[in-house]
């Protein structure tokens, strides 16, 4: 494939053409083969495919929320062509028996993908470690998300054991001695969009995070690990994560939606970590646009709609998002909030280098020829019924977002701006 006059996200036009999986030049004028299919990009902005390194696919044991099929299918769409799937599925990803039974089914994506492997009581060091995986993975303090949790002994052996294997510990970073119990008391009221959410981020107070990612870097640095702090959701925890020589990622919903979208979102804008006020939500976004925070991710964990329709101290914790995540950040491009550059780095670039992918990130030569080419003045309503996800709603519901025209992976169109095309022919990133 040659792109004719595409307009690279440093505003340079260039001329970008792919062969066997590859990008092979990026010029100007190159010459077109015989069997080239030539896209006129007509100089519409050719960006490297976003790597979202935090999604949920669910499978295995929930595949009536997401499946690979669907999960993978929405990122296509969104212009994600690398996605790492997170463990806190059931069974939990914590064995090369558990990695190989979720990597069967991950054969279904359309886009190349990552498995994470996590850490609960019962985890499985051995295997886990004799295999290259993607990155350990969700490696919670104490107990503050259920399952997954665990107590600071094991976060600090699990530390350690990663950097000893070279593996980039991924921390959800939120202490739970430091919840505010007293919320529980309040009367949350109402099921679903009637419900009070804003008494979940009373309840999961935003000093819990700051203080987590204080603990988590300082065991990193005492092994000698590479910490990466996921979902930070304050400016505080972004600013921890800095100071402590940790790399950060914020997700779509904590830099768009903040505790003043509570009382429409009601239990669907239950999340964790949750909704944060309004001034720590433009805090939070100044900081991708000063560059301390490193990548944008999502935490794509949706649930379905039978399942939020219930009350707050019942519903599941989550939000779909990476069908989302490229558009919302190109449409503030748009308006000129945020450079394409910056666009680029945080959603494709930084998340390479960060978790060691050194063909993925850039459109340049030698590197895969994962692409999307979009119009960036083409904008348009989100709305939850055109999204792929299984789950068949958003929080961003109304917003505007700048979708992809093509989505490339490894030089196969895998969405051609209205379908999803082509056989699920994803790789594991750590093939």
């Amino acid at each position: 494939m040659l792109f004719r006059d595409a307009r690279l996200a440093d505003g340079r036009i260039r001329d970008v053409r792919t062969e066997s999986g590859r990008i092979t030049a990026v010029d100007r004028a190159v010459d077109a083969a015989d069997d080239d299919r030539v896209v006129a990009a007509d100089e519409r902005l050719l960006l490297p495919g976003a790597i979202d390194a935090h999604v949920h696919f669910r499978e295995p044991g929930h595949a009536h929320k997401e499946t690979w099929t669907t999960g993978s299918q929405s990122a296509a769409a969104g212009g994600v062509t690398t996605a790492v799937d997170q463990p806190n599925t059931s069974p939990p990803t914590i064995s090369g028996e558990t990695f190989d039974a979720k990597a069967s089914l991950a054969a279904e994506s359309c886009i190349d993908y990552g498995i994470s492997g996590g850490v609960t009581p019962e985890w499985d060091p051995e295997p886990l470690f004799a295999r290259p995986l993607f990155a350990l993975g969700e490696v919670f303090l104490a107990d503050s998300t259920g399952d997954m949790g665990i107590e600071a002994d094991l976060f600090a052996d699990a530390v350690e054991r990663a950097a000893d294997a070279g593996v980039v510990v991924t921390v959800h970073a939120e202490d739970a001695d430091l919840f505010d119990e007293t919320a529980r008391e309040r009367d949350a009221g109402g099921v679903g969009h009637d419900a009070d959410a804003d008494v979940w981020s009373q309840y999961r107070a935003a000093e819990a995070e700051a203080a987590a990612v204080a603990r988590a870097v300082e065991v990193g640095a005492d092994s000698g690990a590479d910490i990466h702090i996921a979902h930070t959701s304050t400016p505080e925890g972004v600013d921890a994560a800095v100071a402590g020589g940790a790399t950060c990622e914020a997700t779509p919903h904590h830099l768009f939606l903040s505790r003043e979208d509570a009382s429409e979102l009601g239990t669907y804008g239950r999340m964790n970590p949750p909704l944060r006020s309004e001034e720590r939500r433009a805090a939070l976004w100044q900081r991708l646009v000063d560059g301390d925070v490193d990548i944008v991710a999502t935490d794509h964990a949706p649930h379905t709609v039978e399942e939020k329709e219930v009350g707050l101290w019942d519903a599941p914790s989550g939000v779909p998002g990476v069908e989302t995540m490229l558009p919302l950040l190109l449409e503030r491009a748009r308006r000129g909030d945020l450079s394409y550059e910056r666009v680029r780095d945080v959603t494709a670039t930084n998340a390479a280098e960060i978790f060691d992918l050194p063909r993925k990130g850039r459109v340049a030569e030698g590197y895969d020829a994962d692409l999307v080419l979009v119009d960036p003045d083409a904008s348009r309503e989100i709305r939850g019924e055109d999204l792929h996800s299984k789950c068949g709603w958003t929080p961003f519901e109304g917003f505007e977002g700048v979708f992809p025209d093509l989505t490339l992976v490894g030089g196969e169109v895998v969405y051609d701006g209205s379908n999803v095309v082509g056989d699920p022919t994803g790789q594991n990133v750590r093939r």
